[in-house]
Parts: structure tokens; C-alpha cells; sequence
């Protein structure tokens, strides 16, 4: 899941520097950003990006009580159509699911409603009264039935998916792909920090300010570092975001589907790059759940990565230049 990883100031400055559009608004309880290299194609990339963002909410929102997954998570073992949109989504959680070995988990949307996040995040109260957490696994990704092909989906009784590990990285690939095939240019699409690229890149690649704070009020001074894509994706994972109290105790939103709780993880925050975003977002968040050895496993698929320990030192793997303001 992603926090702030790219800074709308940063965006804002780049594309007046070199000419290009630059849009924010919010949409999937995120906010998104548009980077498009020719002014003149913006309104018909927003209106692409739009259409996918809209399409994604109405297939794979936890919060939508008319979304595809809600009528899922409550079809009570019952057989359910899907859309192929829908079957994508499932589809791409499942296989993040099998090659993270069970790290991300797309069936932790019950731990996610024992730790109190039950609603957009934006309309989650801040403090609250104790909750008890209950420990236990996951019942894991191997449950869930798919048939793309036919375009079904069914669940074990009581089973609740969550997609968040996923679907909004789908979403920023989608988007981007479909707004550069409309345009015929070379855009950035970032949905909460989660970044995806498509057609030519512009020289030098895209400029991506980097920052592991929920609030990028907390730290303007202009020290975060910056890396440039010009193709695939970029995602980061973070203890730090999406954050709430109940009873004085702290909880996020990355669980670790062995044990059904917030993760305790070494990081607080984990940045990716991959060949899609989906990819990207599944990595970062598989590593904030297996902690210690993540670097190690992030090496072993070849994946550059930016890793940022609970006491603030960075790791770095695969390549990915040292920080840089």
C-alpha cells in the first residue's frame, strides 16, 4: 500500500520548469496526480485516467457497499459473477499472493475490520475506544476460487478480501496505459504515491521526490531524495501512513496475514521500482511484512528498492542510487 511518495510540490515545479501539464485531484480516498508532456493532451488524459480510477472503485472498494468485492466479501460462500475488470483484479492480488509466498495476502480484510480500519481512511476517527486484537492467520489466498474465464469468484464462509496491497497499483498501471494509448504521449500517473509511467519518457526520465512522512508538511526543507523513472512502476510501503489509535495503541495498515495484526516491522518504509506498479506495491509491501530479511529477498528478484529502518537508516538494494536531495 502506498504513502506520499512523490511530492505534489516537486511534481508542480518540474512541469513548469520543463513545459509539461501537471493536475492533482482525489480519487479512491487518495490523492492523484497527472503528468502529461504535452499541455495540450491533458484534458483527454484526465478524462482516461478517470474513467479507469472510477471503474477500479466501482470493481475493488472495500468502502462501497454496491463495489464487486463488497457483494463478494458478503456472498456468504455463495458463487458470484464478476466483471473481467473485477476478475483482473482478484487475479493480480492472487498472483502477488503466490510470489510472496503468503507475505501479501488479499484475504486479511477481516484483521483489517478487528483492527478498526472499517471505512475510508479519511472518514476513520483518529482515537478511540481499545479494541482487542485477535491473532490469527490469515485464511490465505489458497481459499479463494477464481475462474477468469468465467467469470466468477467464490468464498469460504466468513472469508473477507482486501485489495489494497494491489489494486491501487493495477489502478496507476491501468490508468497510465490507458491515458498514453488515448494521448499517444508519454504521462505519470501517481495514485497515493503509487506511481506508473507510460509512452516515451521524457529525457532524463520522470523526477520522483521520495519521502517516508504521512504529511509532507512535516518535512518541506527540500532534503528528500530524488530518483528518476522512465518506464514501469514505483511504489512504497510505510508504517508511518494510515495510521490510527484505539485505546492509546498505535496501529497501520499492513497486516501480516501469519499472525492477522499490524505488522511489527524493522522498516518504516519501503520503496520499489518494478516493471508495473502492481508489482512494485506488491514488493514493497511483502518486504515491510517480512522484516529483517527483506533486502536479501528484494536482491534475490532483482528488485532496487530503498528501505528506511524504525531508527532512520537506509538500506539500499539492487542498484538504487544512494539519497540525493
Amino acid at each position: 500500500m502506498g504513502v506520499v511518495t512523490t511530492r505534489a510540490e516537486a511534481h508542480a515545479t518540474a512541469a513548469a520548469d520543463r513545459g509539461w501539464a501537471h493536475a492533482q485531484w482525489r480519487a479512491l480516498g487518495s490523492s492523484v496526480e497527472l503528468l502529461v508532456v504535452d499541455p495540450a493532451a491533458m484534458d483527454a488524459a484526465r478524462d482516461a485516467v478517470d474513467a479507469v480510477l472510477d471503474a477500479i472503485d466501482r470493481a475493488a472498494s472495500r468502502f462501497r457497499a454496491d463495489s464487486e468485492l463488497t457483494k463478494l466479501n458478503e456472498a456468504r460462500g455463495r458463487r458470484v459473477d464478476i466483471s473481467p475488470l473485477f476478475a483482473r483484479a482478484l487475479e493480480v492480488a492472487l498472483d502477488a499472493a503466490r510470489w510472496t509466498d503468503g507475505a501479501v495476502d488479499p484475504t486479511v480484510g477481516a484483521s483489517l475490520l478487528d483492527a478498526g480500519y472499517d471505512r475510508t481512511y479519511r472518514l476513520l476517527p483518529e482515537d478511540g475506544p481499545a479494541i482487542t486484537l485477535v491473532h490469527r492467520p490469515a485464511p490465505g489466498w489458497q481459499s479463494v476460487e477464481l475462474d477468469v474465464g468465467g467469470g466468477w469468484a467464490r468464498l469460504p464462509p466468513g472469508v473477507r478480501l482486501d485489495l489494497g496491497a494491489t489494486a491501487k497499483g493495477l489502478a496507476s498501471d491501468l490508468a497510465a496505459a490507458e491515458a498514453s494509448e488515448v494521448t499517444g504521449r508519454g504521462l505519470l500517473v501517481s495514485l497515493g504515491g503509487d506511481v506508473a509511467v507510460a509512452g516515451e519518457a521524457p529525457a532524463g526520465g520522470w523526477p520522483l521526490r521520495i519521502s517516508d512522512v504521512a504529511d509532507p508538511a512535516l518535512e518541506a526543507d527540500g532534503t528528500d531524495p530524488v530518483v528518476a523513472i522512465s518506464g514501469g512502476g514505483l511504489a512504497t510501503s510505510s508504517t508511518r501512513a494510515r495510521r490510527w489509535r484505539r485505546g492509546g495503541v498505535e496501529l497501520h495498515h499492513i497486516i501480516d496475514p501469519s499472525c492477522g495484526v499490524p505488522a511489527a516491522s524493522v522498516w518504516r518504509t519501503v520503496s520499489v521500482t518494478a516493471a508495473t506498479c502492481a508489482l512494485a506495491n506488491a514488493a514493497s509491501t511483502a518486504a515491510v511484512v517480512i522484516g529483517e530479511p527483506a533486502p536479501h529477498w528484494l536482491r534475490q528478484r532483482g528488485m532496487p528498492a530503498r528501505l528506511v529502518r524504525t531508527d532512520g537508516s537506509v538500506v539500499y538494494v539492487g542498484g538504487w542510487p544512494e539519497d540525493r536531495p
